[in-house]
């Protein structure tokens, strides 16, 4: 009886296809050792396939990267979705919300910080085909950054957009040398304080 509802629920049971395999595998991989550290016989093995399968469904490891990536940018729209259905008529409390979250997303999910910002100083060569997308995924961040500053009715928007880049980005590099301890309580204060600095009602 044991069996049949063994052999039931493996059946009953969708399988992830090869090529989600692969990715989800990649992914990980990628992160929490480099890209330059895992090559396709590691990712193969992890996602319980072969180097064949893997070739099937990419070209090369520098598209299984990329895919990669595009995987990780696409995540990040889910934040920007969380803040417009909680503050739909707010965008000041938007940017603040912003802030929290990211605060809360350094130190809590991306311990080995961006991996898009890993990506870029692992691949250096410009013609490789993750560079557009870790490219465009920057540019994005900060256009929806720099809009929402805008939609916040606060002066220098474009600045005050580039400041809590910065701020954020400098942040996931930092907790990398000095450790995540008191971090997320200042860079919201740090943030805070950014944010009123360019407030134009005082």
């Amino acid at each position: 009886m044991d069996l049949e509802r063994a052999n039931h629920d493996s059946e009953s049971t969708p399988r992830v296809p090869p090529r989600e395999r692969i990715v989800e595998a990649a992914r990980d991989l990628f992160y929490r050792h480099g890209i330059r550290a895992i090559g396709v016989d590691a990712v193969a093995e992890a996602a319980g396939t072969n180097k064949m399968t893997l070739y099937r469904h990419f070209a090369s490891k520098d598209d299984l990267v990329a895919e990669c990536l595009r995987r990780f940018a696409r995540n990040s729209q889910a934040l920007w979705d969380r803040l417009e259905a909680a503050y739909p008529d707010d965008a000041r409390a938007r940017l603040h919300g912003w802030v929290t979250a990211m605060a809360e997303e350094i130190i809590h999910r991306h311990e080995r910080g961006c991996p898009l910002a890993n990506a870029a100083v692992e691949l250096a060569e410009k013609d490789h085909p993750a560079r557009p997308v870790i490219e465009a995924f920057k540019q994005d961040q900060r256009g929806r950054l720099t809009r929402l500053c805008e939609a916040a009715g606060l002066a220098e928007p474009e600045l005050l957009s580039d400041e809590l880049f910065l701020v954020f980005e400098g942040a996931r590099v930092s907790i990398q040398s000095v450790g995540a301890q008191g971090f997320e309580a200042r860079m919201v204060r740090i943030g805070q304080a950014i944010i009123a600095a360019h407030s134009r009602d005082g």
